[in-house]
């Protein structure tokens, strides 16, 4: 459909707590393939739905690792974690800086898919920390708001 502007940290979309999806219509269609198309564009693993200025609990996660399928997330909700690991997070919504966060190291989401079907995913590692991170984002939650530390990356071919 179309490759949407990833809005940047401070922009009041990444704030505020999203709508849940009443109806899988076309609309909704429209915004996972526009998450898919934006996704496509940049480097980066997930998107959710306020990155693209839009207000509605949908999520977009595709790990590129030639294994593993995409997956939509529809109204996700975790339904049980466990464990605990801090490790480095960026965003597309905060480019060019990382930080440390801790995540649960398993994570039980229960979540619609984009034909409607009530799913339960169960992942772990870096999967988990993905679910959990693109989950906060429709919560108006950034990582930079659970970071312990945040840190500016260092452009490629830069000396110091």
């Amino acid at each position: 459909m179309a490759v949407r502007k990833i809005v940047q940290l401070g922009d009041e979309h990444l704030k505020k707590v999203c709508e849940p999806v009443k109806e899988i219509n076309e609309e909704i269609d429209e915004l996972i393939q526009d998450l898919r198309d934006t996704l496509a564009t940049v480097d980066g693993v997930g998107l959710a739905a306020p990155q693209i200025a839009v207000n509605k609990r949908v999520v977009y996660i595709d790990l590129r690792d030639g294994e593993s399928e995409p997956v939509v997330l529809i109204n996700p909700e975790i339904l049980e974690q466990e464990g605990k690991e801090v490790d480095s997070e960026g965003c597309l919504s905060y480019v060019g800086y990382e930080g440390l966060v801790e995540r649960p190291t398993r994570v039980v989401v229960q979540a619609y898919d984009e034909d409607g079907n009530l799913m339960e995913y169960e992942a772990e590692g870096f999967l988990a920390r993905c679910f959990c991170h693109e989950i906060d984002h429709l919560d108006g939650i950034m990582y930079v708001d659970k970071a312990t530390e945040v840190y500016e990356l260092e452009e490629e071919g830069s000396e110091e």
